[in-house]
């Protein structure tokens, strides 16, 4: 929490005297904003202790309630202010954010409160018995740093800090060296926001959910042969259907959304979105997803099981990897504007899966289990994708999307249609997958 307030702070001085500072008359009270947004982190980072508790602990309900719970009571609470007090600007999205995070930390400590010490805590033989365990304290006997820890602390901090340049790298460039200008940026946030909802909604609980369990099943640091072979059995088979199960989201969204980016930006935003340079943000946002997906699944694997050495030997490349990121972005901005971004994400995304792909198979080779058979579609699959999106993608020249409402019918008809057939054939071809997702 000390270390968040000394950023926040300094960050804070950065943006309101250091970058570019919006028109007022566009954008007013940008300075409440900055302010608020700093003082939002500080807000997670006091909840952060029980959020790693309630992962440590598989309190899944928990997380999924309190988020739940946090993101409707924002969104609530911004659509209230926009209708009442459009003229307020920057101050509803502040205020929304505070409301979130305050909601969020009071739903962790609202339980912990009632949990500790609870029957049922004792009956688990929790290790935390109260509250004020969770502050930090001075234990008799005890160094004042576990070294340890601290040095993996401190390997995974390196780490986050790169995986950050690396997830958000693009929005650093778009700030300090103004490669688009405000209107630019607008769109290219619309975009990134849209396309990345089922980043967010599906593929980041799967990543969260099952780091912890591989974390939990295979013990960090030991090779294949010293694991509890049963334990690698379930893990390998977990990870194959995890992998399956990404893949085809992914492919079915990219498929798809080649040819529904400009029908969906039209219903979303009208032609202010659905002219320019949106629908080919979309489309290459649609095949960014399937990067993320498959990158999700396979880092979340390599990092539950490396030891310290390997995380730091990973962070030397993520590195390396981090620079190069930003350069590509820089040049692929000017050559191609804010596609390249989403390009240079491809890029880094692909590199980042090489790495995990390359683990996953050394780990492993000394086994029975190729859990990266999960990459592997059926080949009758792969065809119906290649057919709908041909079709879909001749539907789209022909029927969308300034030929009225029906041809705009029509060509959602016709992806309806494409998408039963894959849905179908996936049924037909995948029915190891299907039981899993049904059981799991």
């Amino acid at each position: 929490v000390p270390l968040g307030v000394f950023w926040s702070i300094f960050l804070g001085l950065v943006w309101l005297y250091l970058l570019e500072v919006p028109d007022p008359a566009v954008v007013p009270h940008y300075q409440a904003g900055v302010v608020a947004f700093g003082l939002s982190a500080i807000i997670e980072l006091l909840g952060e202790p029980f959020w790693v508790l309630a992962q440590a602990h598989l309190f899944v309900r928990l997380k999924v309630i309190a988020e739940s719970l946090s993101v409707v009571s924002k969104c609530v609470l911004t659509v209230i202010l926009v209708v009442l007090y459009p003229r307020w600007g920057l101050y509803i999205f502040s205020l929304a954010q505070l409301f979130y995070v305050s909601v969020l930390v009071m739903c962790y400590v609202i339980y912990f409160t009632i949990f500790l010490g609870s029957p049922e805590a004792r009956k688990k033989s929790f290790p935390v018995a109260r509250m004020k365990a969770l502050l930090p304290n001075l234990v008799e006997d005890e160094t004042f740093v576990n070294w340890k820890e601290a040095r993996l602390t401190w390997s995974f901090f390196k780490q986050s800090f790169l995986k950050q340049i690396l997830t958000e790298g693009e929005r650093y460039v778009m700030t300090f060296l103004n490669v688009l200008n405000f209107g630019d940026q607008g769109v290219y946030d619309i975009v990134n926001n849209l396309g990345s909802l089922v980043a967010r909604f599906i593929f980041l609980p799967i990543e969260e959910s099952f780091y912890v369990f591989f974390a939990k099943v295979l013990e960090r640091g030991k090779n294949v042969k010293d694991q509890k072979q049963d334990d690698v059995a379930m893990a390998a088979n977990v990870l194959e259907l995890l992998l399956k199960l990404v893949l085809l989201i992914g492919l079915t969204i990219t498929v798809f959304g080649y040819a529904y980016s400009q029908l969906a930006l039209d219903i979303y935003g009208g032609s202010m979105l659905s002219s320019g340079t949106g629908p080919d943000l979309l489309r290459c946002y649609s095949l960014y997803v399937l990067f993320l997906a498959i990158n999700g699944v396979t880092e979340c694997f390599t990092f539950a099981l490396m030891c310290k050495e390997e995380v730091d030997r990973y962070n030397f490349v993520m590195l390396a990897l981090s620079f190069t990121f930003l350069c590509i972005s820089y040049f692929l901005t000017h050559w191609h504007g804010s596609i390249g971004f989403i390009l240079a994400n491809c890029f880094n995304m692909g590199i980042r899966i090489a790495h995990s792909i390359h683990y996953i198979y050394d780990y492993f080779k000394e086994s029975t289990y190729n859990p990266l058979t999960g990459l592997l579609p059926s080949p009758f699959l792969v065809l119906v994708y290649i057919i709908s999106g041909v079709i879909t993608g001749f539907s789209e020249v022909f029927f969308c999307c300034d030929k009225g409402w029906m041809a705009r019918l029509i060509h959602i008809s016709l992806g309806a249609l494409c998408f039963a057939a894959t849905i179908v054939t996936m049924f037909c071809t995948e029915t190891k997958l299907i039981h899993f997702v049904r059981s799991q």
